[in-house]
């Protein structure tokens, strides 16, 4: 026990753990903007592979292991609106997310050892669309 503190053991470590959370919070909301892209960027494990921009946004491939990875990144979060990414493997059907979001649409991921795979993104009617890649 911490002397004349009134905390028992195990006490310290929680209210350190706590007081990071906060900051790590305040962090993100001083940063704006910013810091929706950087959350963008680390979606997805592994290592970028390909950024196809188009207007509006930019779809974004990653590959880690046997497995690919995409998403479609607004370039100014905010508004609600249309957002669509389709990453598929050779031999297998595509794996989607769409609706109305703010920041991206996925991630997606598809297991993708010694397979090719193909994408696509859109924001709000504007489009991008790879071949097939990661051969």
């Amino acid at each position: 026990m911490f002397a004349g503190t009134g905390y028992g053991k195990g006490a310290l470590p929680r209210c350190l753990a706590a007081l990071t959370a906060v900051v790590a919070l305040a962090a993100l909301a001083l940063a704006g903007p910013a810091a929706a892209r950087a959350e963008a960027l680390s979606v997805c494990s592994g290592q970028p592979q390909k950024t196809v921009p188009f207007d509006s946004g930019e779809l974004r491939i990653y590959k880690s292991r046997g497995y690919a990875c995409a998403l479609t990144v607004a370039d100014h979060p905010g508004a609600r609106r249309a957002m669509r990414v389709s990453l598929q493997a050779r031999g297998a059907g595509p794996v989607v997310d769409s609706g109305d979001f703010t920041q991206h649409a996925g991630p997606v991921t598809v297991h993708a050892l010694n397979r090719c795979v193909r994408a696509s993104g859109a924001i709000a009617g504007k489009s991008a669309s790879t071949g097939w890649i990661l051969c």
